[in-house]
């Protein structure tokens, strides 16, 4: 796999300033999803992230992009919460991404959560992209939006996707500037010992432990016997995959990919 064409990349934003419509809109448009399966919140698989409109636990989807230089890219977007009780959940996926996408909404401009995440990501010294959303509602100031994200964050807003990720306006812009300003995994090295970072885990009835991951270095095969660094427990490797965001099974997983 040719690691200049991988981008990963998270989706940060105050709760309710339209992460997880960007998030759909950025499903639909790659193509992952077609648009009779569309439902809304895609990536939030608990029943109570639907419910109460919030992403709670992290979720990992590899898309396809065909950029307008003919090129196919590969996409690892990471979901992860807005809300301010999830601060650990987001330092984690963050740094398994090299940017960030940070939605504000024209209305309402920075606010707390936003401050918060952004410095979680300049933590992790990821390429951070502001986009306003919800340029569509009539209290919309982009202008004011985007002179608060320069004066407050330090970020240049020359040329700042503005958007509507609800009606789908200009968001063909966001992928662009995926691909434009996120750089690519610069560490990965196949031929490297493996080295991962496990960003979540779950358990499964029937199939045990669950877990997502970025492989940093190296590759990972089926069969393979890997160490946990922290508790030095070892595990033989059982099944590998990307969700695309249905699952898709693959017999190996190489630097720089997320499954």
């Amino acid at each position: 796999m040719d690691k200049s064409k991988i981008r990963n990349f998270s989706i940060i934003a105050h709760i309710d300033h339209g992460k997880s419509t960007l998030a759909d809109r950025i499903l639909e448009l790659t193509g992952a999803v077609e648009k009779r399966e569309m439902q809304e919140q895609l990536l939030d698989s608990m029943d109570i992230e639907r419910e109460r409109g919030i992403t709670i636990k992290l979720n990992s989807v590899q898309l396809k992009y065909k950029h307008t230089d003919g090129e196919e890219y590969i996409f690892h977007l990471i979901d992860t919460p807005g809300h301010v009780d999830f601060t650990y959940e987001v330092s984690r996926s963050l740094a398994a991404c090299e940017g960030a996408l940070l939605v504000v909404d024209a209305s309402q401009g920075i606010e707390a959560q936003t401050l918060a995440n952004v410095y979680l990501a300049m933590d992790n010294d990821l390429e951070i992209i502001p986009i306003i959303n919800k340029v569509d509602l009539p209290a919309a100031e982009p202008e004011r939006v985007k002179q608060e994200i320069e004066e407050i964050l330090g970020i240049p807003c020359d040329d700042v996707p503005c958007i509507s990720a609800k009606t789908g306006l200009n968001v063909e812009s966001v992928l662009a500037a995926i691909v434009d300003r996120v750089p690519f995994p610069l560490t990965a090295e196949d031929d490297k010992p493996l080295k991962a970072l496990i960003f979540d885990s779950y358990y499964d009835k029937y199939r045990g432990v669950m877990i997502s991951m970025r492989v940093m270095e190296g590759k990972v095969k089926i069969g393979d016997k890997v160490r946990m660094m922290q508790s030095g427990a070892e595990y033989e490797v059982v099944e590998l995959g990307v969700k695309t965001p249905k699952e898709l099974k693959k017999d190996s997983l190489e630097s720089g990919e997320v499954g």
